[in-house]
């Protein structure tokens, strides 16, 4: 090339012989034309031949630039495939795959040029894959001991180099951070997710929460209403009849008549606010509670299980209610047998089992007189269910979370 620019130099230079300044500026000005011309002529030479041979002239620092711009993309799936190209063009691998550990298995997740069967490659360890045939060299890449990828080249024609070495370790290092990079923003998006999920869940839990205080308060009102109607009647008549015959000797009975519907009811408040705020539940627990329950009813209770075991207020309120209502119903009238309450509380939950031989009424009847009891647990995650005996006793069984912030995985 440089014979033909000087020929062509001295043939412009003897034609211009004649004009001396021409002469002396022609040349510079040929030098500088064939210089371009020879530079498009390179270019278009060169993209000829890489079509021709599909071989790219890639030096390792490119092939390492090439590479720092695709560790810059935002995912795994967009970067890997652009790294095994730049290690095959930069090594002059006849192919570079790039595995990544499913466990203790590796398996292709990038390669250059991609495979023609289209299958998943794997091996079985990475001993295993070291040992494959025609795998040229390869470069494990370990986090806190485990493996995590590996990036091999293959060249059964030519010999690994030192550069082909240093550009696959630098190329290693650049994926060890992309991998490491990934697992982060993995593990952010669970995070993420997580908190969402609790935002949910709190927030089904208020709503749980205000579903449960409205059924205690329509509670409250309806024993409010059966306790305080009848016998406040009752209460005035005999003080309206006391007062008329004040002075006379009817008022002493109907006095009495007074003070004895005065102490029904006092006693009635007092059983309504012991089951609308048992203090005993909360300073010494289900135990002491249902005990001092049983206490006051006309038959006898029998109570076994993890009675000792505490769980929260709103749990342990809620069981204590639904099981003091059922028994209020059972014990309602005088009745042959032993009323059976089994508590236990295990695998986040706490169950109530009762058992009676001989009813006052029929399992359709209890579920009527526990409709308010039954929401309650409803909103806070749990169940009732109420069942006739064949022999005819009758079988209830409550449930509910042992924690309100469990009862979407307690629910059956």
């Amino acid at each position: 090339m440089t014979f033909l620019l000087l020929v062509a130099t001295a043939a412009v230079a003897g034609w211009a012989g004649a004009s001396r300044p021409v002469a002396l500026v022609l040349p510079f000005a040929v030098i500088a034309g064939a210089t371009v011309l020879l530079t498009r002529l390179r270019k278009a030479v060169v993209t000829a031949a890489e079509r021709i041979t599909r071989r790219r002239v890639v030096t390792p620092y490119s092939a390492l630039a090439e590479a720092v711009r695709h560790l810059r993309s935002p995912s795994l799936r967009e970067a890997l495939p652009g790294l095994a190209k730049a290690l095959a063009d930069g090594t002059g691998a006849q192919r570079s795959t790039i595995w990544l550990a499913d466990g203790d298995r590796p398996a292709v997740i990038a390669s250059y040029p991609i495979g023609r069967s289209g299958r998943p490659e794997s091996t079985a360890s990475l001993p295993a894959l070291l040992s494959r045939p025609g795998i040229a060299h390869a470069v494990p890449l370990l986090d806190a001991g485990e493996l995590r990828a590996v990036l091999a080249i293959e060249k059964p024609e030519s010999p690994v180099t030192a550069q082909d070495r240093m550009l696959l370790n630098d190329i290693a290092h650049g994926t060890a951070l992309l991998l490491r990079r990934a697992t982060l923003n993995n593990e952010l998006t669970e995070h993420v997710r997580r908190a969402d999920r609790l935002v949910r869940e709190l927030h089904d839990f208020r709503r749980r929460l205000g579903r449960a205080r409205e059924v205690e308060r329509r509670r409250l009102l309806t024993q409010l209403s059966r306790a305080t109607s009848g016998r406040l009647d009752a209460l005035r008549t005999h003080l309206t009849a006391a007062r008329a015959t004040l002075g006379g000797h009817g008022a002493g009975p109907a006095l009495r008549l007074a003070r004895a519907e005065l102490d029904q009811l006092i006693d009635r408040f007092r059983v309504i606010a012991r089951g609308v705020y048992p203090t005993v539940l909360r300073g010494q627990g289900p135990a002491a509670a249902l005990e001092e329950l049983v206490a006051d009813l006309d038959r006898p209770v029998r109570l076994t299980g993890d009675l000792h075991a505490r769980a929260g207020w709103a749990v342990e309120s809620a069981a204590y209610q639904v099981t003091a209502a059922a028994l209020e119903v059972l014990a309602a009238q005088p009745a042959a047998g032993e009323i059976r309450v089994r508590v236990t509380h295990g695998n986040t939950r706490v169950r109530i089992l009762i058992e009676d031989p001989s009813p006052p009424v029929t399992a359709e009847q209890m579920r009527a007189a526990l409709v308010d009891d039954v929401e309650r647990l409803t909103a806070l995650g749990g169940a009732v269910e109420c069942a006739d005996g064949k022999r005819g006793g009758l079988r209830l069984y409550a449930w509910l979370p042992d924690r309100p912030d469990t009862a979407r995985e307690s629910l059956p």
